[in-house]
């Protein structure tokens, strides 16, 4: 992976080269080569930084590249590309979202198209929804959900994206081209923000029927704590978005606060038996929350109560052998 300074000098370089291709009037389809070689380096976890950077390079080289004589009297109308998603003019990136035509390239303006859902001209927002499912059945799957990936964990912070515009978002995950795709990144990656993604996933019911086994398989220990509080609690919740609340009138002091949905989950796994798995799982993340809903169901497990609060107890993490000596002392009580 290269560093962010050679990352910028090759995309920065890789643009002008692809404006003066548009520009050198001797292709019918500018040469675009070297920008996809280029962006698909680019980690798209700061996609506002790269479009700022990009469209402003774009902007200049096609101002300062040389044109072919004939242009400068002919001036015909110069070729859309895929840049143009991030044109400065709103009806041309508009134009060139209705006039796209087969796969995106790279996972990079995959990306780009879908942070068109949240721009700030409506009908560029109308052309997304419409041409987005297009754009995505002809693209790689695996590029689709590198896009997705890093598009959906910040969707809460786009304040122009209106409920129509996130239902097209969610079309485009429920797809089952998408979702074994996801769930294997979901269970495979060994950073980033999974347990956000899964939980945005989950307004969709595409990986419901992986939830158990994301519990069991996931690398990351926050992605196998909330598969299995998930099932523990029958219900997929994640945050819709945040608002400010009040903390304290008298001084005029806010805080913001997240807004909480959830939607029913369907689980098949007995309690008994996700109780067992989550209290042996290597992390004390997840034996946490099988201890804490222990802790739940206490009366309502038997004899079986007093094994898993025996086992908790000793625990090697404080954390954990607080709530399994807590459940102890609770069953104590109710024998008394």
């Amino acid at each position: 992976m290269q560093n962010s300074h050679d990352l910028e000098g090759s995309v920065i370089s890789a643009v002008k080269a692809f404006a003066r291709s548009i520009n050198s009037g001797n292709k019918v389809v500018a040469d675009m080569s070297l920008l996809v070689e280029a962006t698909s380096q680019l980690p798209l976890s700061n996609l506002d930084y790269w479009e700022r950077l990009i469209r402003w390079e774009f902007s200049s080289a096609l101002d300062s590249s040389p044109h072919p004589k004939w242009k400068i009297f002919s001036k015909p109308s110069q070729l859309l590309s895929w840049l143009d998603l991030i044109s400065w003019d709103g009806r041309k990136r508009e134009k060139t979202l209705r006039t796209i035509s087969g796969p995106a390239p790279n996972s990079f303006f995959i990306a780009l198209a879908i942070r068109r859902l949240n721009d700030w001209v409506p009908q560029v927002r109308e052309a997304a929804r419409q041409k987005l499912p297009l754009i995505v059945n002809a693209s790689d799957p695996e590029y689709v959900v590198e896009a997705i990936c890093s598009t959906l964990v910040h969707w809460n912070s786009w304040g122009r994206i209106k409920e129509q515009d996130k239902i097209a978002l969610l079309k485009i995950i429920s797809s089952k081209k998408t979702g074994n795709i996801l769930k294997l990144k979901i269970i495979n990656s060994t950073s980033g923000p999974m347990a956000s993604l899964f939980s945005q996933v989950g307004r969709t019911d595409i990986l419901d029927e992986y939830v158990n086994e994301i519990a069991e398989n996931a690398v990351q220990p926050s992605v196998r704590a909330k598969a299995y509080r998930s099932q523990f609690e029958k219900r997929m919740v994640w945050i819709e978005g945040r608002k400010w609340e009040w903390s304290d009138i008298k001084y005029c002091e806010k805080r913001l606060v997240p807004i909480v949905a959830e939607r029913k989950l369907y689980v098949t796994t007995p309690f008994i038996e996700l109780l067992k798995r989550s209290s042996c799982d290597r992390s004390s993340i997840v034996r946490r929350v099988a201890a804490e809903f222990l802790i739940r169901e206490l009366d309502n497990l038997g004899d079986k109560s007093l094994q898993f609060a025996r086992v908790f107890a000793l625990d090697k993490s404080p954390s954990v052998s607080e709530r399994g000596k807590f459940a102890l002392k609770k069953l104590e009580k109710s024998l008394v």
